[in-house]
């Protein structure tokens, strides 16, 4: 056996290779036998055949390297013509792959040899010890999910959490912990849980409580109702796929005190979270195929939800750029501009808006909306309105739902436009991510159409049910002839005054610092900030084959404990740079954040100005 190759534990038997010179070239083709060449690094190791014919082995000494056929469509190995398979028992040098043509290059990683094609970068995996062949290959999974990215939780995150892991250790770095700037994890980040939320879930979660005098009169009502509504009284059983009727009942009640319009519980669908809802409603939209494929129009910089779920499913992405200089907002000669372009090789159908903004903090104005919706009708779009910040507007600033700007402007477009809207207890004063409760309202879409909705959210069987239990808290909160509506509203109020009085420490104490421009952070619960990065930084990013931003992110993290996400994961104007940070941490820490980033990056430009 050769150094560093390890045996195969699948057979015993000794060294074998299929010999296939009795196959004519014409059954190869017939069979579309596609082969490839693999190293022996085991006892043995089985060339995989696609196709109905009879293999025959032949011994061969351990540790030979094996150059089957070519493709049949394909070019004959290197060498020239062939009977058989091509032997190269050499060790001593590189092995000459025999599906390896000029433009590629080979390269052996650990008991894997990955040949990678230079100019599209295409790469094929073999694995040196699967020599029972692996039906699922990178080869042949799914293209569209190797091409999904999501910064959120990306590359430098994966770092942050090995950092944390090594502190723990005992290794010694330039800080003390890991602070975790780079998601909207409220509660992550010190934020405590609403009081009257957490009493209701505890009841519904253990019944038995309902007896203790320790826990309010509502909160115990409010959770015999949600339990009445449940299968045998339990959230743990299943729900009608579209959600618990009541709740969607109550959901509609929200939505028509805050827009002072009509809402039918028939057009609710209670969802794992709002991302779950913005899947699935993207899944109807998205078909054709080449210059009729589905596009989508996502703002730039955009949440990597989005580009994520259309890489997923194949449809094509249609950027529009909002505009830095005037606070993120949204321009319709952009939008314009935007579906000018892509109508020359795909078929934009869906406009979304994230409203107030991710990753940016933009509250759009009435008037914004307006000119919106009226180019949605123009341009024959479906309208997407994420709204899961809609508490989260601090200053001066009002937010406005679509549906409500929607049936102001008259039957011309409230009757004819068609929108979903979104909403998630992960966000605003809630901050109840773990518990995936969400929901979306449609508006005007096409019986046939709803039919089929109702058809793909049943596949799932339901939303978590304590997640829609949460949902009816946030929806139906104390009223104030309730004994916990003081409770609540003391901590609701807290909750968003404190996030107030950061965002505008995060914008003031940011652009102090030569080289970062942050524009006020008018909702939501992130900034991001641009960053002006020395030429001498931008070339060591590239020859270490990172983006700048994620380049000096990643210093960041290794030199300070801080983590933040690159700009370039949401996307940004080319030559421009920035980071998104969330405003979530306790004021104290924000503050330590805030320095710690501001010195970094005082450091940073010096060293790369010199």
């Amino acid at each position: 056996m050769f150094p560093g190759f390890a045996a195969s534990s699948c057979f015993s038997a000794q060294p074998v290779i299929f010999l296939l010179h009795t196959m004519s070239p014409q059954s190869k083709v017939r069979s579309n036998i596609s082969f490839e060449s693999t190293l022996l690094t085991d006892e043995f190791s089985i060339l995989s055949i696609l196709g109905t014919f009879k293999a025959y082995l032949l011994r061969w000494p351990r540790g030979a390297n094996v150059c089957n056929f070519a493709p049949p469509y394909g070019v004959p190995p290197r060498g020239g013509a062939y009977r058989g398979c091509r032997f190269i028992p050499d060790m001593s040098r590189k092995p000459m792959w025999s599906n390896e043509t000029p433009g590629q290059e080979s390269q052996v990683l650990g008991r894997r040899r990955v040949v990678r094609d230079k100019d599209n970068m295409s790469q094929h995996v073999v694995n040196g010890d699967s020599s029972c062949g692996k039906v699922l290959t990178l080869d042949n999974m799914n293209p569209n999910v190797k091409r999904v990215e999501y910064a959120v939780r990306g590359p430098i995150v994966l770092r942050a959490m090995q950092l944390e892991k090594e502190l723990k250790e005992g290794a010694k770095k330039p800080f003390n912990e890991v602070i975790r700037a780079n998601i909207g994890d409220a509660q992550a980040m010190g934020q405590k849980p609403i009081t009257f939320f957490r009493q209701v879930m505890a009841l519904c979660s253990y019944p038995e409580l309902l007896e203790d005098d320790k826990f309010p009169d509502d909160a115990k009502q409010r959770a015999r109702r949600i339990l009445k509504a449940c299968g045998g009284s339990s959230i743990g059983a299943y729900s009608a796929s579209q959600g618990i009727e009541c709740i969607r009942q109550d959901v509609s009640r929200y939505i028509e005190k805050r827009d002072g319009f009509a809402s039918n519980p028939d057009n609710i669908y209670l969802s794992t979270g709002a991302s779950d809802a913005i899947v699935t409603i993207l899944k109807l939209l998205v078909a054709g195929e080449g210059s009729n494929r589905t596009g989508v129009l996502i703002s730039i910089p955009q949440y990597p939800l989005y580009s994520a779920t259309l890489a997923d499913l194949g449809a094509v992405q249609v950027n529009y750029y909002l505009n830095e200089d005037s606070c993120w907002s949204l321009d319709i000669p952009e939008l314009k501009r935007a579906v000018t372009e892509a109508r020359q090789h795909c078929n934009p159908r869906v406009l979304c808006i994230i409203n107030p903004g991710n990753p940016t903090g933009q509250v759009q104005s009435k008037e914004c909306i307006k000119n919106v919706i009226r180019f949605a009708k123009e341009e024959r779009l479906f309208l997407m309105a994420d709204e899961v910040y809609q508490d989260n507007v601090y200053r001066d600033n009002e937010f406005h739902s679509f549906k409500k700007v929607l049936f102001e402007m008259g039957s011309e477009f409230s009757s004819t436009v068609e929108l979903a809207s979104f909403h998630s207890t992960s966000k605003c004063y809630m901050g109840e991510c773990g518990f995936r409760g969400g929901y979306v309202e449609v508006i005007n879409l096409d019986p046939g159409v709803k039919a089929q909705l109702t058809k793909l959210v049943s596949v799932r069987l339901c939303a978590p049910v304590p997640g829609q239990a949460l949902l009816d808290l946030v929806v139906n909160p104390p009223q104030p002839d309730e004994p916990s509506h003081a409770t609540f509203m003391k901590e609701r109020t807290t909750v968003l005054a404190n996030l107030a009085e950061k965002a505008k420490l995060t914008e003031e104490i940011f652009n102090t610092v030569p080289g970062i421009k942050c524009n006020p952070v008018q909702g939501a619960m992130y900034t991001f900030p641009q960053i002006k990065l020395p030429q001498k930084a931008i070339n060591k990013a590239k020859e270490a084959g990172q983006e700048p931003d994620m380049y000096y992110c990643m210093r960041l993290l290794e030199e300070e404990g801080i983590c933040l996400v690159p700009g370039s994961g949401f996307g940004q104007r080319k030559g421009t740079f920035h980071f998104r940070m969330t405003i979530l941490p306790p004021t104290e820490k924000l503050k330590i954040v805030l320095k710690k980033i501001s010195d970094f990056h005082v450091r940073f430009t010096k060293e790369f100005s010199e």
